[in-house]
């Protein structure tokens, strides 16, 4: 009779695990805006340091105000006549008035002098009016930051025309990177993987699918500000079979820029009664994978299983196994069926989070 072979072996037990999801994605601006000239006229100075940070309300652009100042002043002007002639309008209406009553004036006068003056009245109305458009068209010519971001290159240098009508009046853009949108795509597939799951109770979602988002940057390095995920696409690209998931991570050094690709790590599922197994514990074989127990006789029995997701060093096996079996986990070169084995227990694998 053959002897025993010593083997390592570890009693499994079903446990939840966390769900971690990885996917590619890209960053984007989560507000970017174009600066453009709202008047007509010369680009006198570029204020700003193209590429760097600006705050709302700094200033980027000037114009020339010299011809604004002097449409304020004519409207000021027009103001102040329109103001006397509306005394001279009410000064004839309150000697009209009196006369009128004594019979010494007509009707006629009476109905002319009130014309005078009502108009004199909307005529510096329109003169007010004036005044507030040229003051806008003077505050227009120094041009701002409409937002806190990066801005982007000058389209247009000093001395150019800028024309409020036309792509002239193009100056530049403001992006703001905090917070910072984090894109990636989603498939039908893994969307219909996702449901039958959850509706399988292998998969439990974040309350309310308040997914936590980490990211990892291009070398490797995990960003050090987490997101949420704050918009899901409704309806599938007609292309690509995908819809766009977003989600907005905190930016404050400002070390993610619009354009990125960095890795998002979906948090917050979990999987309840997951069958985990240690990696080398699971052999390839040409019909798929099949990994070794110890059954109730003693002696090693191969089973084929179907493996799914790896969860750091361990493996999550979909099929093939119950969660309450013995299974070898070292010196399974050795092994044949019906082969008897001495189990020496190896010990519960450490808890991992991770599968993606």
């Amino acid at each position: 009779m053959r002897p025993p072979v010593e083997v390592a072996v570890q009693q499994l037990q079903p446990r939840t695990i966390d769900v971690l999801t990885s996917r590619v994605a890209q960053t984007e601006s989560s507000r970017q805006v174009e600066v453009v000239a709202r008047v007509s006229g010369f680009l006198e100075r570029i204020v700003y340091r193209e590429g760097r940070m600006v705050r709302e309300g700094e200033v980027l652009f000037e114009m020339d105000k010299k011809p604004f100042e002097a449409d304020l002043e004519i409207a000021q002007g027009e103001l102040q006549a329109s103001m006397a002639r509306l005394a001279t309008a009410k000064a004839n209406l309150d000697r009209t008035k009196p006369l009128a009553a004594a019979d010494a004036l007509s009707q006629s006068d009476l109905d002319r002098a009130i014309g005078d003056y009502k108009g004199a009245e909307a005529a510096v109305f329109s003169a007010r009016a004036s005044i507030k458009r040229a003051e806008l068209n003077l505050g227009y010519a120094t041009i701002r930051s409409p937002v806190t971001g990066m801005a982007g290159e000058a389209v247009q240098r000093e001395g150019a025309f800028l024309n409020a009508q036309a792509q002239s009046a193009n100056l530049a853009y403001v992006a703001q990177v905090d917070p910072i949108w984090v894109n990636f795509s989603v498939s039908q597939n893994e969307a219909t993987r996702r449901d039958e799951r959850i509706r399988a109770g292998r998969y439990v979602a974040p309350p309310e699918d308040r997914y936590v988002v980490e990211i990892v940057l291009s070398d490797g390095r995990v960003f050090p500000h987490t997101g949420e995920l704050d918009f899901a696409d409704p309806s599938y690209d007609r292309r690509t079979g995908t819809f766009t998931v977003r989600a907005a991570v905190p930016n404050p050094d400002l070390v993610l820029r619009p354009g990125m690709f960095v890795t998002a790590i979906l948090k917050g599922a979990t999987r309840p009664d997951a069958v985990v197994v240690p990696q080398r514990a699971v052999i390839k074989s040409p019909d798929g994978h099949i990994v070794w127990l110890v059954n109730a006789q003693g002696v090693a029995e191969p089973r084929p299983v179907v493996a799914g997701d790896w969860l750091g060093d361990d493996w999550i096996i979909e099929q093939g196994l119950q969660g309450d079996e013995v299974i070898i986990v070292d010196g399974v070169q050795r092994l044949a069926p019906g082969a008897p084995v001495k189990p020496v227990p190896v010990g519960p694998s450490a808890p991992q989070t991770g599968s993606r």
